[in-house]
């Protein structure tokens, strides 16, 4: 806890000091109208890969989209109550987390649970037939955005090999020419090609992704969006962020679909003052960084977009929002070392090996008073209190709209912890009555 206030003093202090520095001014910032936009996106935001919704198989489309409805249908997204600065806040974007059984994911001090989705060994009871059916697209997207993830960063490999053997070939570094096609000013495909430095890991060991955060928000239904503090970009979803919890240098892929009539040119409509407030952009800016030009790039109905490698950690993204209500669905490579079902299990069963339980005994008693033996059970023992308990039940029943699966693991970590309880207890009691 101390860390993490340390670290948000530490944010909070860089932007004061990036506002003072601005002033009344505002950064520049390129959309894909603007002179420039395509080659600083070359320079300075190649990990940022765009797929059209074109590109991407129809079935898919078909799919997710109706997953989206059928849980905003059924009730399934929530705001958020989340801590910032000390400060408790809900969350103007609704969310829901689908994923491997037993994940969690943790933002902003608030710990979120994984709806599961299907996944063999494990029995689901859902609570409809439709959002049984919502979950399973939502596998198919996500099998679908680890394959394209993995093509992406294959074809960025192979890239790189070719610039180092061109170089190599000439005496002297080339730079590459953005492989974008483009029909008038609109943005037809993915991404300028700058290609990723090899951080040295092998592709086929990079892992799937193992939760998707849903999104939902009507602009209609919030009048008090923030406005973007740096460049004048407009009303802001979600504030400018790095995302959190996530595996090391992890490619985060969003599937965006905008519920209104989004099949207008966005670049077409673009004002001389920047970007179209009615459709929904994703903005990026290198972090702490006031030099170089922000990107806001328009979403399409249905497109997608991957943040590669270590994009998330040296540059900050916020969504924009347009005019009409937009899903969203975000696969992560969640780090779940300390997040799983398996893991808070594994520690519960191990404090509980201190106690001995004998028929032939009135009560149980510990094996060993042992001070580190102890100090490791009251630690594990806070833990499913404060980290998994209260923060399932001060949810409230909103996972039981999809599923009752949470609930019966939290029964199983109810008994534990009473158990522990005892643990903890015991040499307090021992102590206090001079036995």
């Amino acid at each position: 806890m101390k860390r993490r206030g340390a670290e948000e003093r530490e944010k909070e202090a860089k932007k004061q000091m990036l506002l003072e520095e601005l002033g009344e001014g505002c950064l520049p910032y390129l959309t894909p109208k603007d002179e420039g936009f395509y080659e600083l996106w070359k320079r300075k935001y190649s990990k940022l890969i765009l797929r059209r919704a074109e590109k991407i198989p129809k079935d898919v489309h078909e799919g997710v989209q109706e997953a989206f409805l059928t849980l905003r249908k059924f009730g399934c997204f929530f705001q958020d109550l989340v801590r910032i600065k000390g400060k408790d806040f809900f969350t103007p974007v609704s969310r829901i987390l689908i994923g491997n059984p037993g994940c969690t994911y943790k933002y902003l001090n608030t710990r979120l649970f994984t709806v599961p989705w299907p996944m063999e060994s494990y029995e689901i009871n859902y609570s409809h037939p439709e959002i049984s059916k919502a979950c399973k697209a939502l596998v198919k997207l996500n099998d679908y955005m680890y394959r394209e993830t993995t093509r992406v960063l294959q074809e960025q490999k192979l890239a790189e090999t070719k610039e180092t053997e061109d170089c190599t070939a000439t005496d002297r570094p080339q730079d590459y020419a953005p492989s974008i096609t483009v029909m008038g000013s609109t943005l037809q495909d993915q991404s300028p090609p700058r290609v990723l430095k090899n951080d040295g890991s092998d592709l086929k060991e990079r892992s799937p992704y193992n939760l998707t955060l849903l999104n939902y928000m009507d602009p209609q239904q919030m009048p008090f969006l923030k406005q973007e503090p740096y460049f004048g970009m407009g009303k802001m979803a979600v504030s400018w962020h790095h995302d959190e919890n996530l595996v090391e240098r992890s490619t985060v892929a969003v599937y965006s679909y905008c519920c209104g009539d989004c099949t207008t040119n966005a670049a077409e409509k673009e004002t001389s003052n920047g970007r179209d407030p009615s459709v929904w952009h994703v903005g990026l800016k290198v972090a702490w960084d006031i030099e170089t030009p922000g990107l806001a790039i328009p979403l399409h109905q249905g497109d997608c977009y991957f943040m590669l490698d270590d994009l998330n950690m040296t540059h900050q993204h916020c969504v924009l929002a347009g005019q009409y209500p937009r899903f969203s669905s975000t696969h992560r490579v969640a780090e779940s070392s300390r997040g799983t079902l398996r893991y808070i299990l594994g520690q519960c069963n191990a404090a509980l090996q201190n106690l001995y339980t004998d028929a032939d005994l009135m009560s149980p008693s510990l094996k060993s008073l042992d001070a580190v033996v102890i100090t490791q059970a009251e630690e594990t023992h806070n833990e499913v209190e404060f980290e998994w308990l209260r923060q399932f039940w001060f949810q409230g029943k909103r996972y039981r709209k999809c599923t009752d699966w949470w609930h019966k693991q939290m029964d199983t970590l109810e008994e534990f912890w009473r158990k522990m309880e005892f643990v903890v207890l015991f040499p307090t009691c021992r102590m206090s009555t001079g036995r």
